[in-house]
């Protein structure tokens, strides 16, 4: 069945609140994962997935949970531990015509397969002009917060959002997540799909029936008049909180979850800040050259005009991550600092 044929839903239902709607169906973002998943293998026999621990008693957070079994494995199997080479074949089986979903569960090991993500499926569309395809999907896992440290908890979005040919996509809720997972396996170009692990166990609104959320195309979370908060991934979520603690002391912030990073979607976010006139952008990567830079220099180049106040990062700061539980609670950026960095800027 052809997957243009999916129909399209941004209406942004999923509210970003842990409860799902009153008379709603509400499942966690893991099994807004699986279900996605689950239909896409339905719908598609050239859809597959490929990954270390895929078919184990954990199934990836619980996301790909005795898929094996149902679909076989043929469609659902492990890999060995050869990142750069199962990428090439997974980029292989796209050429071809198949649908590989490929999932590596820590970040930090795709940078064993830059040369097949950048050098290769970046760029096999381009280089033969438009005349193949690579629509290949790579589920990633982002965060930490229990000692995972340096080589295993790394959130390396910006790097990707610089190559050209790919796309980047970052949902934080349920629903967001099960529609852009749908979408990024029905599309021609290949998708680095970017989960933090803290959202696993959020509930929110789900429809059971398959639908699209289009790729590049941002929401409002949350309307206000003083201050834009752009939320990135499970940032999103700290900018609810914060904004709880701020709308108390008369401070109303608005929030943007651009959901995807490339494309991104500038026009929501310049709309926001022609309102608003102050930005802030919270990131769960690192702060130079990354996606909050590339937000800030985008405003900076259209919406200049409109800004009251200077724009502000929070993102982790520039050093390896700790270990220690001490000082992970002080790398990683939470709502408070927003608070505190939003309070900063209305006093100015």
């Amino acid at each position: 069945m052809p997957w243009t044929r999916i129909p399209i839903d941004s209406t942004g239902m999923d509210t970003i609140s842990q409860l799902s709607k009153e008379g709603k169906r509400g499942i966690t973002y893991r099994d807004a994962i699986k279900e996605a998943l689950t239909q896409a293998l339905e719908r598609d026999e050239r859809v597959f997935i490929m990954g270390e621990g895929v078919d184990d008693a954990a199934g990836v957070y619980g996301t790909t949970l005795r898929l094996h079994e149902k679909y076989g494995n043929e469609r659902v199997f492990d890999i060995p531990l050869a990142e750069n080479g199962i990428t090439g074949v997974a980029i292989g089986a796209a050429l071809v015509g198949m649908r590989p979903i490929l999932i590596h569960m820590r970040m930090d090991f795709l940078l064993l397969s830059m040369d097949q993500i950048v050098n290769h499926a970046a760029k096999w569309r381009y280089m033969f002009g438009g005349k193949v395809n690579v629509p290949l999907v790579i589920r990633t896992i982002i965060g930490s917060g229990w000692g995972s440290a340096a080589q295993h908890s790394q959130s390396l979005q910006g790097l990707f959002m610089h190559v050209p040919g790919l796309k980047v996509v970052m949902p934080s809720t349920p629903y967001d997540v099960k529609g852009l997972l749908i979408a990024s396996i029905a599309d021609e170009n290949p998708v680095i799909f970017i989960e933090h692990r803290w959202l696993y166990n959020n509930v929110g609104y789900v429809p059971e029936e398959m639908y699209v959320i289009p790729i590049g195309r941002g929401i409002v979370r949350r309307e206000g008049k003083d201050v834009t908060v752009v939320g990135i991934s499970y940032m999103a979520y700290e900018a609810i909180r914060a904004a709880k603690v701020l709308q108390k002391e008369g401070i109303d912030i608005e929030i943007i979850d651009p959901r995807s990073l490339k494309p991104l979607d500038d026009d929501i976010i310049f709309d926001s800040v022609k309102k608003t006139g102050r930005l802030v952008i919270a990131d769960t990567g690192w702060m130079t050259c990354g996606v909050g830079a590339e937000i800030a220099a985008r405003v900076a180049s259209s919406a200049f005009s409109y800004l009251r106040s200077p724009i502000v990062r929070i993102s982790c700061p520039d050093t390896p991550t700790p270990s220690s539980s001490v000082l992970e609670s002080a790398f990683y950026p939470d709502s408070s600092e927003i608070v505190a960095r939003v309070r900063k800027l209305i006093k100015k």
